[in-house]
């Protein structure tokens, strides 16, 4: 209010005088603006007592406020000090508390990577017994559930305790049954693809075999449609027979496929010896003809040289005597019975020239020799030659399938095997069939060679022994030295 009177005080004291000049009562106006002024001055003097008891009254409660925030600063920062310790023991406490989760973090690793371990083991044991269950032939007859272990094995179940415990009995359940032997009546898929039931004999779980009529032979158990599936081969007579007994009670001995059916695979898709001859190109029908030329001289030789022998030594001995009496004629006779054989007519030789001298005898046996060698020795360079030719013909099938092997490598390169065991077929059954004719021909040319020396040999010595004989009678039959 005081700041408003003076400026009103101070404009009404310039008008003043222009209000002398134009009012009329003038001396009024002064006594109103004096009283006016003393109203003022009052009413400003009661306004700063009013001021002042409120500043006194303000100061006594910023008085009382200052000294209770002083209070409660003091107790503020005792309170603070009290909550440093604690936030210091705190502190301690987090410190220990951090080392231990680093050590629970440590032991959690450690038991998470025990545990994962346990579990992998445990899954890959599901997937080998879920295998070998649901391979099992005896699965085929009386089907065991073993969903859960599939489950377990594709890591769609974590493995509990009771799963757990439920593969521990199925793995023993399964080793019993793999010692049993059981014959049922079933349903299997026969050679040309039709279900029909037959005797269905399970050994363990490794193989199977069938009995329809009077067809026998071995099953493929196939997991995927749970169905058993005949051979498309029937096995030899020898396991026919051994089966057949034994599902009739009648023996205690059957074949056994210990691999679980890869030998029978073997058994059902492996190819016999013709099969595999016809596997290895043109160059196979030469060598294949080598060895029935070589069959069919082996033979006719074997047949020659087995005609052609005789007991000559006992015939010889027996001639003794009625050479020492000089009774050729009766010698003659003795060999006639033996004239188409060599040795015997090597000996008729001798005895026409026995009136002749040593000289001219010795060269007549001689030349009868000479005579049978030909035929003794016929062949025998024709079957040298066929067991020369078979290994090369073998190895020109070699050549020539390797060739086509690294044609097929040029073209399409080495992603498929399969495209390769062509060439490489024709070059191992080329060489294989052309060391297996060579080989027995070349022996039966080695032991034919051998008999026919051997003949050779007791012709010889029989010549010999003819001429002994015959001089040493030295008589005047017309026999001279």
């Amino acid at each position: 209010m005081k700041h408003l009177l003076v400026p009103l005080l101070a404009g009404v004291m310039l008008l003043w005088p222009g209000a002398m000049l134009y009012g009329a009562d003038m001396r009024t106006l002064q006594r109103q603006v004096l009283e006016t002024r003393r109203a003022l001055e009052q009413q400003a003097a009661a306004d700063r007592e009013a001021a002042a008891r409120d500043a006194a009254e303000v100061r006594e409660r910023i008085l009382k406020d200052k000294a209770a925030l002083e209070r409660s600063i003091a107790e503020l920062q005792a309170g603070n000090r009290k909550r440093q310790g604690e936030v210091e023991a705190l502190n301690g406490e987090t410190t220990a508390l951090a080392e231990q989760e680093e050590e629970l973090i440590r032991d959690l690793a450690e038991s998470d990577g025990m545990v994962r371990e346990l579990v992998g083991v445990i899954r890959i044991n599901a997937k080998d017994l879920y295998d070998l269950v649901i391979g099992d032939p005896q699965n085929g007859v009386s089907p065991t559930p073993v969903d859960f272990l599939k489950d377990m094995a594709d890591q769609t179940a974590f493995p509990g305790m009771p799963e757990i415990r439920r593969m521990v009995d199925l793995l023993f359940s399964e080793i019993a049954v793999s010692g049993e032997v059981s014959l049922a009546r079933g349903p299997i898929i026969d050679r040309s693809g039709h279900t029909i039931d037959a005797d269905i004999l399970t050994v363990g779980g490794f193989s199977a075999a069938y009995r329809v009529d009077g067809e026998t032979g071995f099953l493929e158990y196939v997991p995927a449609d749970r169905n058993f599936h005949a051979l498309s081969r029937l096995p030899a007579h020898r396991l026919k027979k051994q089966i057949d007994r034994y599902m009739q009670g009648r023996g205690d001995v059957v074949a056994v496929d210990v691999s679980r059916g890869a030998a029978l695979a073997q058994l059902a898709h492996g190819m016999n010896l013709w099969q595999q001859v016809g596997n290895g190109g043109p160059l196979v029908w030469p060598i294949l003809a080598i060895f029935i030329l070589g069959a069919a001289m082996t033979i006719e030789r074997v047949v020659f040289l087995l005609r052609r022998r005789f007991d000559a030594d006992t015939l010889l001995q027996r001639m003794a005597e009625p050479a020492s009496r000089r009774d050729w004629n009766a010698c003659r006779k003795m060999w006639a019975p033996v004239a188409g054989k060599p040795v015997a007519r090597v000996i008729q030789a001798g005895l026409a020239a026995c009136s002749a001298r040593r000289r001219e005898m010795e060269d007549a046996l001689q030349e009868a020799i000479l005579r049978e060698i030909p035929a003794m020795e016929r062949f025998l360079a024709t079957l040298g030659m066929l067991a020369a030719i078979a290994p090369l013909l073998g190895l020109l099938g070699t050549v020539t399938g390797m060739i086509d092997t690294f044609q097929v490598i040029t073209r399409h390169g080495t992603g498929d095997p399969r495209m390769m065991s062509g060439g490489i077929s024709v070059a191992l059954v080329t060489t294989m069939l052309g060391l297996a004719v060579a080989i027995p021909v070349m022996l039966a040319h080695t032991l034919l060679g051998r008999a026919t020396y051997n003949f050779i040999g007791q012709m010889e010595e029989k010549a010999v022994a003819l001429v002994n004989m015959v001089h040493k009678t030295r008589s005047g039959d017309g026999c001279l030295d």
